[in-house]
């Protein structure tokens, strides 16, 4: 319980009250014999568990974040309703509005990366797709998704309840927005490239005390170079750097020639383009760094530490033009916060 101690004492301080509600509140957990946060502290917590994101560069924005106490939901059904509820919530027509929403500690499984993502598929020696997603794209067939083995087609949702079989669902088209990938001078439609407006991850735990919440899918906006420099650059991903550096008509013969360096910042250009031109919210690595800078002074005019993991926080292109790069972090991991799910508690599928 010192977890909870420690969280409750933090929430009494900074949300200025009373050293006899606290005690009143260790009081009636001691009488439980358990922590079961109300939805006030609850809300805290996971917004205090966003300012304490090690990884997350666009933690300025921490307080606006919206939180959904799903805990009542327990069924398969009521949870994928819930978690359609969120991606419409969120997605707002391209105004991503950052939000979590936190189920039964106990019960509630969603087995997704992300609810959204695209599948993988393995076809002989090459793959369609996302590479990152076979493994779980196989899990899926299993259960009786019907895959289409497209480069971009979106994987069902697959929800756990307490050691029951997973059940898969699908996401209704009209509540998934996507952009289609185009660029202010290339032509960039002949590669037929598009993404996902919002990353929702659900395979990430929220603690809060001494509770791990498995179930709590959450959202911020996109950084460009998630996608630009990660999601379609990574040879381990869509690998796309060769093709659009065949696009640029690029030298790419030898190294020296950086074709991969002008495909890579011709690739978030157009990521960036396309998200703007359609109304979808997403920010720019020099844009982010310079908010994160601000972060970081209000955190320090409030007395906090700043911690963070600096592999993380700088950008995967051209990391040396942000302060972040020249700024070491201390990597220590606070309560509340988002953790990657213990192995021992995966669930099967």
């Amino acid at each position: 319980m010192q977890k909870t101690m420690a969280f409750l004492q933090q929430f009494q301080q900074e949300t200025k009250l009373t050293e006899a509600w606290l005690r009143n509140r260790l009081q009636q957990i001691e009488q439980r014999g358990e922590f079961v946060p109300t939805t006030e502290e609850l809300v805290y917590g996971a917004k205090i568990a966003w300012r304490n994101s090690n990884k997350c560069i666009g933690r300025l924005f921490w307080r606006s974040l919206h939180v959904f106490d799903a805990r009542a939901y327990v069924t398969a059904d009521e949870v994928f309703e819930q978690l359609c509820a969120h991606i419409a919530f969120a997605t707002n027509r391209g105004k991503i509005r950052p939000a979590v929403t936190i189920f039964d500690e106990k019960r509630v499984r969603i087995l997704n990366h992300q609810l959204i993502r695209y599948a993988g598929y393995e076809v002989g020696d090459t793959i369609i797709g996302d590479p990152h997603s076979v493994s779980f794209t196989k899990q899926c067939v299993n259960l009786g998704w019907q895959p289409q083995y497209g480069a971009f087609d979106v994987l069902p949702l697959v929800i756990q309840i307490d050691d029951e079989s997973p059940k898969f669902y699908t996401i209704p088209h009209e509540l998934i927005l996507e952009v289609p990938i185009t660029h202010p001078v290339y032509n960039f439609e002949e590669l037929a490239l598009k993404w996902y407006a919002v990353p929702m991850i659900s395979d990430m735990a929220l603690e809060v005390g001494d509770i791990l919440y498995k179930a709590a899918p959450f959202n911020g906006w996109y950084m460009g170079t998630e996608i630009g420099a990660r999601n379609f650059a990574d040879t381990s991903r869509y690998n796309m750097l060769p093709v659009v550096a065949q696009l640029l008509a690029l030298d790419t013969t030898q190294q020296a020639t950086l074709w991969k360096d002008r495909a890579l910042v011709e690739l978030n250009i157009a990521v960036l383009h396309s998200f703007k031109q359609q109304g979808v919210s997403i920010v720019d690595h020099h844009t982010a760094a310079t908010q994160f800078a601000l972060f970081e002074q209000q955190e320090q005019e409030q007395g906090r530490d700043v911690t963070g993991n600096w592999t993380w926080l700088i950008p995967p292109m051209s990391p040396a033009t942000t302060h972040v790069f020249h700024q070491p972090y201390n990597n220590t991991i606070k309560n509340p916060n988002f953790l990657s799910l213990p192995k021992k508690t995966s669930a099967r599928v």
